[in-house]
């Protein structure tokens, strides 16, 4: 009998194996075939979202044409695709085109043309990456890059422990039905406030924590040999750091609000995206970026962070680090003096004012000219109201004509007279 169960548990296992091995690839062309599958599912899967941004610059369409037809591709995507695969590859594919490949096309712009680089940097050619040497350069790209692939790889496990292991529902939502707009604001704000609430007090008390302090962990000392061998950070070393500082300091407050609440995958798409830019931007260490009422006070104080080796200025934003006083001296501004700042710069005040004195003046001129019109148009009123009464006053003081004064009668008397001297 127990030769029976050991012949039938063998049978078993080679048909298991025999059904695994056979969707394995077994020749160079199948694998092509696969790769070349998988990577244009990859390209494939942000192609609604990319389609949303570009259709109101490049298809010349409005709005809701726009709307339509980002809805009939991205439904077509849910329906064609896994909800694992969308989540996964999409959120790949944002890190690869808003992160990695542009922090690359900057160093490789910083070692092509280091002059007009170096132009641009907040601290010239102290600020170069080049400075590191061929080496450090190749172990910081290849760290970063894996951080940014471990943190997917480790999401996509999560929704399998979900989904496969626990028979739960998706940690992010990934159905046809799309968020509103107020819907993604609100997401994004909680998410922005939840993710900077989380940052501070890991950054400053687990990653910075002191020696003498008594909960002092292995993982200070990791930050600080990783992410602190960089005085003047560029756009890598935002992701440049020991995999599970990384993870504990950036993924996590990143991921445990959309985690939380649930997010609609296109939203947590787009906070990935959002808070890509400004890692690229804040640590690329150059002096001209796009926004600067809020990029450039958060990319000083970031410079300011790595020049000192960590001794302030724990926080994205600022508010933080002036509420609990770890600003660092001469960043002891937050992102509201950063915006009134700039507005000093640019005369918001002055403009606003000129604007409502505009505003006030035009309002004014309508007042004045829809006012004459009506006043017209009551003196025309009243002047055909006038020219009628005296049209009835005339008509009443007329006579009467008599019958034989009008020009018919007077036609027939003469008739008569011409008759009566014929007959004589």
């Amino acid at each position: 009998m127990s030769l029976q169960a050991l012949r039938d548990d063998a049978l078993y296992a080679y048909g298991y194996l025999s059904g695994k091995s056979f969707s394995l690839t077994g020749s160079a062309a199948q694998v092509y075939g696969t790769m070349i599958s998988k990577m244009s599912s990859l390209i494939a899967l942000p192609l609604p979202f990319l389609s949303f941004l570009a259709l109101p610059f490049f298809g010349g369409t409005s709005t809701w044409i726009s709307v339509g037809f980002f809805y009939l591709t991205w439904s077509t995507l849910v329906w064609s695709k896994d909800p694992l695969a969308i989540e996964i590859y999409g959120t790949l594919a944002v890190r690869l085109l808003f992160y990695l490949l542009p922090s690359l096309g900057f160093l490789a712009c910083d070692a092509l043309f280091p002059s007009i680089a170096n132009s641009i940097k907040a601290d010239g050619e102290r600020a170069s990456p080049l400075r590191f040497g061929r080496k450090k350069l190749s172990y910081v790209v290849g760290w970063s890059t894996f951080n940014v692939l471990l943190a997917v790889a480790l999401q996509g496990g999560i929704e399998l422990l979900f989904t496969h292991v626990l028979s739960l529902r998706s940690a992010l939502r990934v159905s046809t039905l799309l968020p509103t707009p107020w819907s993604i604001f609100f997401s994004l704000l909680k998410a922005i406030i939840f993710r900077g609430l989380l940052h501070y007090p890991i950054h400053r008390y687990i990653l910075h924590a002191p020696r003498s302090s008594g909960y002092h962990s292995p993982l200070a000392t990791y930050h600080t040999s990783w992410a602190h061998s960089l005085r003047y950070p560029f756009s890598l070393a935002a992701s440049y750091d020991h995999p599970l500082c990384y993870l504990l300091s950036r993924w996590l407050p990143l991921y445990l609000p959309a985690l939380i609440f649930r997010f609609h995958v296109l939203t947590y798409h787009l906070l990935v995206a959002l808070t890509s830019l400004e890692e690229l931007f804040i640590y690329s260490g150059y002096s001209v970026l796009p926004s600067q009422i809020l990029l450039s006070g958060m990319a000083r104080r970031t410079e300011t962070h790595y020049a000192t080796g960590g001794k302030g200025n724990f926080g994205h934003w600022g508010v933080m680090d002036w509420v609990c006083g770890t600003s660092c001296k001469g960043d002891e501004t937050d992102v509201l003096d950063d915006v009134r700042e700039e507005a000093d710069k640019r005369h918001v005040r002055r403009k606003v004012s000129d604007a409502v004195a505009n505003g006030k003046g035009l309002v004014g001129d309508a007042k004045k000219r829809f006012g004459k019109k009506g006043d017209d148009e009551d003196e025309d009123e009243y002047a055909g109201r006038g020219a009628a009464d005296d049209d009835e006053k005339a008509g009443e003081d007329e006579e009467p004509q008599s019958p034989n004064s009008s020009p018919r009668s007077k036609r027939r008397s003469k008739r008569k007279g011409r008759k009566a001297s014929a007959a004589s």
